[in-house]
């Protein structure tokens, strides 16, 4: 029996935990002995964990990159928090305003000289979360499988630094052709190691949460219902998701309410554009939710508003609970939607999302016709697990 190690950060509720969680449930356990390495073992989604795969034990150091700099120097992690403050020092020389991956990266490659490495030997690795220098560097394995979920043209990261982790790998797994076309367009020469392995969803699972009991103010609420289940930050675009809904707000669309899922670091400026914008009781933020499920039920429309994506696991788990879709022209869009048959895309603008809206708000048989023919088209994909299984 072949043993596999699979690492991520922790269980916080997002779409990429989501989709490890759909991997670990659908696994063979019976071909394959697997341990799940998490540098802290935080998060919501900690008790959706499967009892099958082997939890392993966490390591302090390594518990430091889900906490802040102080809180990581009071815990006397001394050098991990120097090098920590070096990290964020160098990435704010890069003057971007995506500085934050770089310091991610900094961050782990000054890290290296000071954190364990793990004993136990395996035939196959997986680092499921970028940076992956974990299982570059303290990780000794036959195999080493690198998953990506970001559109990789959308962000700054330091290319050399990157090309010497990347360079430890055997395999590096994108979840969608669009996903893999970017990063290669980024990293020409890792282009023969990159394969595509969509994420594993399971229907039956989806459609089963979504009858759950949970307090849901949509339930009562007869107004057009928009729902985005998605992390409150730049990249999800949650602030032109507020601007959309003034414009068409000011059109004399007053009968639209939007909902949003999630959590992240922009919410106390998205909060602000909310209330700057007279729409405290039309936007709604219904915060951090184990299962995003029953809101999505509930709703009339599921609009995903991104700036990118590599392939936003809530869009496929609408599509399961038969909503019509809108999402914005992100590079990866057409990986996730046949325009006019299962969704639509629009322009990735506020008027784009506002247009966009408004032609499905207004066009009951266009909504009808994505409905019926998302009932009729099965997003299951426990196939895509032999993908990886031939790999290993």
């Amino acid at each position: 029996m072949k043993k596999i190690l699979i690492s991520s950060f922790d269980m916080e509720v997002g779409g990429v935990e989501r989709s490890m969680i759909s991997m670990l449930n659908n696994f063979d356990y019976q071909k394959y002995d697997v341990d799940v390495m998490l540098y802290s073992h935080t998060g919501d989604f900690m008790n959706l964990l499967p009892s099958k795969p082997n939890l392993l034990t966490e390591l302090k150091p390594y518990k430091t990159f889900r906490l802040s700099i102080g809180e990581t120097l009071k815990s006397g992690n001394l050098s991990l928090g120097l090098v920590r403050l070096i990290a964020k020092y160098k990435a704010s020389l890069s003057n971007s305003s995506e500085s934050g991956y770089k310091q991610m990266q900094y961050m782990w490659k000054y890290s290296l000289p000071f954190l364990p490495k793990l004993e136990k030997e395996y035939d196959v690795a997986i680092s499921y979360l970028w940076p992956h220098y974990f299982i570059a560097n303290k990780v000794k394995a036959i195999t080493k499988i690198a998953w990506i979920h970001t559109d990789f043209s959308t962000v700054e990261t330091n290319v050399q630094m990157d090309i010497q982790m990347w360079d430890q790998f055997h395999y590096i797994i994108a979840v969608s052709e669009e996903c893999k076309n970017s990063f290669i367009q980024k990293y020409p020469r890792l282009q023969k190691k990159v394969v595509v392995l969509e994420n594993i969803t399971s229907p039956d699972m989806v459609r089963h949460l979504a009858n759950e009991k949970v307090e849901n103010p949509m339930v009562k609420d007869p107004r057009f219902k928009i729902i985005t289940v998605a992390r409150l930050s730049h990249a999800k675009g949650i602030d032109n998701a507020v601007h959309a809904l003034k414009a068409l707000k000011n059109r004399g669309y007053d009968n639209i309410a939007w909902y949003v899922v999630g959590y992240g670091g922009d919410e106390e400026m998205i909060r602000g554009l909310i209330e700057k914008s007279g729409l405290e009781d039309h936007f709604i933020l219904l915060g951090k939710q184990i299962n995003p499920y029953p809101f999505m039920k509930e709703a009339d429309l599921y609009v995903q508003p991104s700036r990118y994506e590599g392939k936003a696991v809530t869009v496929g788990e609408a599509q399961i609970l038969s909503k019509p879709v809108l999402i914005t022209n992100y590079t990866t869009a057409n990986s996730q939607v046949r325009t006019g048959f299962d969704g639509c895309i629009c322009e990735m603008s506020i008027e784009g999302i506002a247009n966009g809206i408004e032609e499905l708000y207004l066009d009951t048989r266009l909504r009808t016709k994505l409905t019926q023919n998302c009932k009729a088209t099965n997003y299951g994909n426990n196939d895509e697990l032999e993908k990886l299984y031939q790999l290993v």
